[in-house]
């Protein structure tokens, strides 16, 4: 009985840190025109789980995020001309963009400091996110790089590295900052709980 509600104590909070991230990304400071925003903190509920209920239960809620996000931006994966192009979309974009967020604890873990800690595997986490972003940036929109003037004669690499990185950056920013915040003042929120 006790181990029945503890997992179904772990699952609601899994759940709620879905709806908050979720809530969370609805809330953008600032959008680029052909897909990517600075999100207020999005990630954090999400990397949260991570540190709470370790590595296994944070990726299956990353994961349970990234087909939440990819049915609200089925849009995005209709815009792809192929099902190739599709397929890299729904990956790269989506499910392993997202998933790797779930890591945040395994990669803190060698850091003694809790506050350094959490805000090197908050900020690796969407680092690999962006890596993500910016190989769907050069293998499955690098056709939108025409679009803009300054990125004409431009390397597709190069392309994606720079309108990736002018969201993504601020994003991971405020990500990190936000989880410094809550670890410094609010720490019980980053404690490993019971299973």
């Amino acid at each position: 009985m006790n181990q029945t509600y503890s997992k179904t104590r772990i699952l609601v909070e899994c759940a709620l840190m879905i709806a908050l991230s979720t809530l969370l990304s609805m809330i953008k400071l600032f959008r680029m025109p052909y897909g990517g925003s600075v999100k207020l903190m999005a990630m954090v509920p999400l990397v949260m789980i991570s540190f709470r209920h370790g590595v296994k239960w944070g990726t299956i809620t990353a994961f349970a995020y990234s087909l939440l996000h990819l049915v609200l931006g089925i849009s995005d994966v209709a815009s792809c001309p192929t099902l190739l192009s599709q397929i890299g979309c729904i990956l790269l974009d989506y499910v392993i963009a997202y998933t790797v967020l779930g890591l945040a604890n395994a990669i803190a873990k060698p850091f003694k400091n809790r506050i350094v800690g959490v805000c090197v595997g908050t900020g690796v986490v969407c680092l690999m996110r962006f890596v993500c972003s910016w190989l769907s940036g050069m293998l499955v929109w690098g056709a939108y790089q025409s679009y803009y003037d300054w990125a004409v004669n431009m390397p597709t690499w190069l392309y994606s590295l720079i309108y990736n990185g002018n969201y993504m950056l601020p994003d991971t920013i405020i990500n990190i900052i936000g989880a410094a915040l809550l670890v410094k003042f609010a720490p019980r929120l980053f404690d490993r709980q019971a299973a």
